[in-house]
This record gives structure tokens, sequence and C-alpha cells, in this order.
């Protein structure tokens, strides 16, 4: 259970994912966490532009974004009312949305089912007995 008000973004899929050119909103400075930055020096700043690598999740709450920022030569952690998109990009709309609901009836065709595996003896690369 959340101690404040903000939402709990774990109940819902992430705004971003890894391949997402993003834009920082804000300055950002190190908290002690990034190696060879000094405490409270600055690790990024608004308007940089950065790509996310990775997603992970801070206290069973939020999506903290690994966002590697290119031209400060390194990643930093960012929350998403830190990042705005930078571009709709290809990717982005095919991927579609994470979820829909179906009508009933409109369920996809089952998958055929893969090929029988040959046995071990014929496998290629293996002499035959």
């Amino acid at each position: 259970m959340s101690t404040d008000d903000r939402e709990i973004e774990v109940y819902r899929d992430p705004k971003y994912r890894p391949g997402d050119r993003v834009v920082s909103k804000k300055n950002v400075k190190n908290d002690g966490t990034m190696y060879n930055k000094e405490i409270g020096e600055t690790v990024v700043k608004k308007g940089d532009v950065g790509y996310v690598r990775d997603i992970g999740v801070f206290l069973q709450q939020f999506y903290i974004y690994a966002v590697e920022f290119v031209d400060r030569g390194g990643a930093v952690g960012m929350r998403e009312r830190e990042l705005d998109p930078l571009e709709i990009t290809a990717a982005a709309v095919s991927r579609g949305p994470v979820w829909s609901p179906m009508a009933p009836g409109d369920a996809p065709a089952p998958a055929e089912p893969p090929p029988p595996r040959p046995p071990a003896s014929a496998a290629p690369g293996r002499a035959a007995d």
C-alpha cells in the first residue's frame, strides 16, 4: 500500500520501453548512487536526450527507467514523470496496445502445433548407429 497519494505505476504497463528515445524534463543531481560523480553534481540537464535501456521497479510502486544519455556518457535511473517522449517511432506504433478486450467470437485461430522433432539418432551432425 502506498503511503502517499501518487499513483502506483506498476499496476499498469510502463509508459516507455527499451529503445524508446526520451528527453529529460528536469535537471537531475547525483544522490550518491553514481560512481565517479560528486553528491549533488548535475548528471542530467533539462533537455538532454537519451534512450531507455532497461526498466526496473522501485519500492514495488514505481518504474525506474535506466536511460542512456549518450552525450553525458552514462546511464541514469529516471522516473516516468522526469521524462517526455522525444518522438513516436514506427516500432512504438507497431507495438500497439499491450492489452485489448476482445468480443466473444473474436478469439484468434489456434496456432498450428510445431513439427515433430527428429529422433536424437537422426540429429544433424551425429552419426547413425
